[in-house]
């Protein structure tokens, strides 16, 4: 290896290139599971949502999936309303509620006009979300329940329609109708892929009644007391909802496939958000082991190359004594040698660049974290030894089994 120091170094480099993106790719898989987490509690840890969904006879995450391709697709659910609100918010273990529907609406002031969302909810909103008004008020269940045309805007959109000016006590419109400024948001950024400061809050009941002329809500997010009570809190709402939807309960608690809602805890969310990320890893390290596999065939060419190279070495070795055993083992040896040391290599070269990426990724606005799992390490050190077991084994085994007066005639 040292008379070949090229050589070497190639080979070392194929297996540095598929060990350092292993740990690059458990460390992304890392950060990007710490990103979604933490902004999934952007909206609180004490809460249970409650959405429509199309029911299906599918069972699993099949079942979600073609319910969000139904409702992509423009299929409404319109049997949650308010009412379901209301009286879930008679069990003990909720605090209070908001329901959410949303539209897509151009938004005027003056000669500006800017498009957004304009999503219609109640007074508990504010007290639930994370949401802060920067400056006027949120709007009262009072002026909820009487369809006052009153509105909260997002940051951006106060700045597109107002610029450095006051938008309090002025009037934008959208969909025909005037709604009175009251408040502006304070700037939050996007989360989840939504980014709130283009978002403008209105009276549910206004947006209802006034803008889009429905009764139903899209979904309900139900703060809670005791958190310890959160899956027997969301049984609880599964059996309002359907009493309230005239839904049979079914025989056995799992089958939720006549259900038009979905009641998810925060505890699942998360660990749907875990079982997202380990698929998305598992698929990573599937491409990369072909890098692995890539750099384990050069290892095979460079240890064929060795043992044409020495065939008169391994005769002499035979001659004075070594076995079969012997010769295995030092070309095994070897070709483990040169895999371990592009690993550890490997590992050093993950590890900085991970951090590297951490480093923009915060500096691009990002809430991610610079961490690596400790099963990372293992799995590179791992994957360094079996390559070189895997792919010196055949070239050590002819080497072995190289006669030993033929070996010496190539001297």
């Amino acid at each position: 290896m040292l008379a070949n120091k090229v050589r070497t170094m190639l080979t070392v480099l194929g297996m540095v290139i598929g060990i350092s993106s292993v740990i690059i790719v458990f460390s992304a898989g890392e950060g990007i599971n710490g990103l979604v987490v933490n902004q999934i509690k952007t909206f609180g840890t004490d809460i249970v949502i409650a959405e429509v969904r199309i029911p299906s006879n599918k069972t699993g995450h099949s079942k979600d999936m073609e319910s969000g391709v139904s409702m992509a697709q423009g299929i409404q659910v319109t049997t949650m309303n308010l009412e379901d609100m209301e009286d879930i918010d008679k069990l003990a273990n909720v605090n209070q509620s908001y329901a959410n529907i949303m539209t897509q609406e151009k938004v005027s002031f003056g000669n500006e006009s800017k498009k957004a969302y304009i999503v219609g909810t109640n007074e508990a909103f504010i007290h639930i979300d994370k949401s802060e008004v920067e400056q006027g008020r949120f709007f009262t269940d009072a002026e909820d329940r009487a369809l006052e045309p009153v509105a909260i805007l997002g940051s951006e959109i106060k700045e597109s329609l107002f610029g450095d000016s006051d938008a309090i006590g002025k009037s934008v419109k959208f969909n025909k109708a005037k709604f009175r400024v009251i408040g502006v948001m304070e700037k939050k950024g996007a989360v989840m892929g939504m980014n709130f400061d283009e978002y403008v809050y209105v009276p549910i009941r206004t947006l209802q009644k006034k803008v889009m002329g429905v009764d139903y809500v899209t979904y309900m997010v139900h703060q809670i007391k005791d958190l310890s009570r959160a899956e027997e809190t969301a049984e609880e709402i599964r059996t309002i909802l359907r009493e309230n939807h005239d839904i049979n309960k079914p025989n056995d608690p799992g089958d939720v496939s006549k259900d038009d809602f979905r009641v998810t805890t925060m505890d699942e969310m998360m660990s749907m958000m875990d079982t997202v990320t380990g698929a998305l890893t598992l698929l990573l390290l599937a491409i990369v082991a072909i890098s692995l596999i890539v750099g384990g065939v050069g290892i095979m060419n460079i240890m064929y190359v060795a043992v044409s190279e020495r065939t008169a070495e391994i005769g002499l070795r035979k001659a004075v004594g070594a076995n079969t055993h012997d010769i295995l083992w030092q070309f095994l040896i070897e070709a483990i040698f040169i895999t371990l040391v592009g690993g550890f290599i490997g590992i050093i070269l993950g590890v900085l660049i991970s951090y590297l990426i951490s480093i923009g990724a915060t500096a691009s606005g990002f809430d991610w974290e610079f961490a690596i799992p400790m099963k990372a390490y293992f799995v590179a050190i791992g994957f360094s030894a079996f390559f070189g077991l895997a792919f010196g084994l055949y070239p050590a085994k002819k080497a072995a089994q190289l006669d030993p007066i033929e070996a010496l005639r190539k001297e």
